[in-house]
């Protein structure tokens, strides 16, 4: 049963339309097979570029698709439901835009975003070092300029879309202090930039992960974003509205957990009545619905106070921390109303368990965004209480 959008316009709930075919008769045929085959689906990008569905949340001057991320979180949604390693590739290749749209000069933006935004192009993100996960100001890949030039010398792991990238947005050290880190937009191709086979991961094989190494990489001094120094408030800038966009998917991943454990326990019958109609089974599935309808509310209260200019930084962990906890809960569930056949590879719900579980991990791990919580909460950062039409003073 598909979540009930509410959605602010005639134009996004024409574009809610437009997804929710797209992923039907699109995506939700191929899913099983590339996950299985753990190919990665570069056309399924390009038709969702072309579909302008790959720069949603970015002004139209730019290429954008001018949404407020409201409804751009639900569009990831509705992708998740049926494909999550897509709906992670669509809400990576936004953060990967953030840098350029954010803090790039004016001359940047227009030479640039448009590409980026308009479907012909996918972008990566590389932050995370292997002994620099959830603290990045420990990095030590490092850009070293020379003249009008940075040579870039690291490995970033865990890098969503390498290898298949045809940009990468890189998080480098420019200085020896904690903070000196800056950040670069290196485009797919240039010489001693190389991708490592991908990971062998439990779950989203259809994504491929991989660590980036670069060796003497020379970046025109023109493709930094934002100043020297600046490229740790870039990335946990972009965290925030990530956090934003794994929640979506994780709702969207819990919502088609949900939906293929109704169905079938409406047609599996024991004891001469359907499953559903057993108070145990029935309780169940309704326990699994108010989780999917709880994170989705988090997740889009969050999105609303981003929409309007508010601080969300507490809010985006908290729709993380319970979209990605409830969906892995929602999909384990769902295994378990299956029964034996859930533990078969012959029902989808299997691969959404596998899937759920680095959702607790990446953008963040949920022990981070409890520190993150926890940190507001010990500043007495109660929230904002906005009037309308009051938000910018």
């Amino acid at each position: 049963m598909p979540a009930t959008r509410v959605l602010p316009t005639d134009e996004a709930a024409d574009l809610m339309a437009l997804v929710r075919e797209l992923a039907q008769k699109e995506l939700a045929p191929r899913a099983a097979g590339d996950e299985a085959s753990e190919a990665f689906p570069r056309d399924v990008f390009r038709t969702l570029g072309r579909a302008g569905l790959l720069g949603l949340p970015y002004p139209e001057e730019y290429g954008g698709g001018g949404q407020p991320y409201e409804v751009y979180l639900q569009v990831l949604e509705e992708i998740g439901a049926v494909w999550s390693s897509v709906g992670v590739g669509v809400s990576v290749h936004a953060l990967s835009c953030f840098g350029l749209a954010a803090f790039g000069t004016e001359e940047q933006r227009r030479r640039w975003l448009p590409d980026m935004l308009g479907g012909e192009l996918l972008g990566a993100y590389c932050l995370s070092e292997a002994h620099a996960g959830s603290d990045p100001a420990a990095m030590r890949t490092r850009a070293r300029r020379e003249g009008d030039e940075y040579v870039i010398n690291g490995a970033k792991a865990w890098t969503t879309h390498g290898g298949q990238a045809d940009f990468y947005k890189v998080m480098a050290r420019t200085s020896d202090e904690r903070t000196g880190i800056s950040c670069f937009l290196v485009p797919a191709g240039t010489p001693g930039l190389v991708a490592d086979p991908p990971e062998r991961k439990m779950g989203l094989t259809g994504s491929h992960t991989t660590t980036m190494r670069l060796e003497d990489v020379r970046v025109p001094v023109e493709r930094r974003l934002g100043a020297e120094g600046e490229g740790l408030k870039i990335a946990l800038q972009g965290l925030d509205s990530g956090r934003l966009g794994i929640a979506a998917v994780a709702t969207g991943l819990a919502q088609g957990a949900l939906d293929a454990a109704v169905a079938y326990a409406k047609e599996r019958e024991t004891f001469g009545k359907k499953i559903i109609d057993h108070q145990g089974l029935a309780f169940l599935l309704a326990d699994m619905a108010a989780a999917v309808e709880s994170a989705r509310a988090t997740t889009l209260h969050a999105a609303r106070l981003k929409d309007r200019g508010l601080p969300f930084t507490r809010e985006a962990s908290i729709a993380k921390l319970v979209a990605t906890d409830n969906a892995m809960k929602v999909t384990t569930d769902a295994v378990q109303v299956l029964g034996g056949y859930g533990y078969t590879r012959d029902f989808p719900v299997e691969r959404y368990m596998r899937e759920a579980k680095v959702m607790q991990i990446f953008e963040g791990t949920n022990q981070i965004q409890r520190m993150v919580i926890g940190r507001a909460l010990a500043r007495d950062d109660r929230g904002t209480i906005s009037v309308p039409g009051k938000e910018h003073g």
